[in-house]
């Protein structure tokens, strides 16, 4: 979808950052809640007061609550930089958690959470309740971003220790994933909440959890590589770009260049080629000449003639 009609119409945003809520809220609510395996951040940490009080609090809820003071405090420390949107992400994601866990009054009759397919996965097939809800978070989060909307939570708390502490943000929110993940299996181990599973067990399913759901998010956000960028620097330059051209249709830039070294001034190729067409360029190269010195980088979107644009 082009960008000037997500900023004319910016309820575009909103949908995408409700459905991006709902996809979390159903991974975390529906799969990993009862699971007792913790996403990390502000949602694992209600996970493990909802666990510690027996469940008198439900999860949601407790995001929520957990998130207003962080939401404030980032506010007063970083600006406008989390404003509407971030409100909005944290409360319907915390909302949409509740809501299909059937905690709030009028809607009790859902509880996803037991139905008999999620019962038959509990039991049989452990390992892909927890890929499913790591799936969930992880796309669900990744629409949130997109879209320039954030759940507040642990992304608050890493930006304000980036800016006085000079953290990098991965490295902080890793921190705080890794403290609220022990914290829950500790929670877990010590009130033997799964007798079947030992707490070390979940943890490491966690650890497996956090690892799937920020890989997808990247994606989600930056998308699949799609494309190769190639340097080509040989003395054979002129032949390589000519058949190029003649065999792949794609067109070649040269850049005039001079090895610091040798002194010596020759042509550099630069290309951008589909990753299918990649083994086949690399065939032309050596065909022509084995000794050329290639660079292959990955290229994550290309706005141009030949190829498809981004969304």
């Amino acid at each position: 979808m082009p960008k000037t009609i997500l900023k004319k119409y910016p309820v575009i945003d909103y949908i995408a950052i409700a459905f991006g809520s709902a996809l979390m809220a159903i991974g975390i609510g529906v799969f990993l809640v009862d699971a007792k395996v913790v996403p990390g951040g502000v949602s694992g940490l209600a996970m493990a007061i909802h666990y510690l009080t027996g469940g008198t609090f439900p999860v949601g809820t407790t995001i929520w609550i957990l998130n207003i003071p962080l939401f404030l405090w980032g506010m007063k420390e970083l600006g406008k930089q989390f404003g509407l949107r971030t409100f909005v992400g944290f409360s319907l994601s915390s909302f949409f958690i509740d809501f299909f866990r059937g905690d709030i009054p009028g809607f009790r009759y859902l509880r996803l959470q037991d139905s008999a397919t999620l019962h038959d996965l509990f039991k049989n097939d452990f390992l892909f309740v927890i890929l499913i809800g790591a799936v969930l978070i992880g796309v669900g989060l990744g629409i949130i971003f997109k879209f320039k909307g954030t759940t507040a939570g642990s992304d608050i708390v890493a930006a304000i220790m980036q800016k006085h502490f000079g953290f990098k943000p991965g490295q902080s929110i890793m921190i705080i994933d890794f403290c609220v993940i022990a914290i829950a299996g500790f929670i877990i181990d010590i009130k033997n909440l799964s007798p079947e599973k030992p707490a070390l067990s979940l943890t490491l399913y966690a650890f497996f959890l956090l690892f799937v759901s920020s890989w997808l998010i990247d994606v989600i956000i930056e998308g699949f590589d799609y494309a190769r960028a190639v340097n080509i620097i040989s003395d054979k330059h002129e032949e390589i770009s000519q058949a190029i051209m003649d065999e792949l249709g794609r067109g070649v830039t040269a850049v005039h260049t001079k090895g610091v070294y040798s002194k010596t001034e020759r042509d550099m190729l630069y290309i951008v080629v589909s990753l299918k067409e990649i083994s086949k360029l690399v065939d032309i190269i050596k065909e022509i000449d084995p000794t050329a010195f290639v660079i292959v980088n990955n290229v994550h979107e290309v706005l141009g003639d030949g190829f498809r644009r981004r969304i």
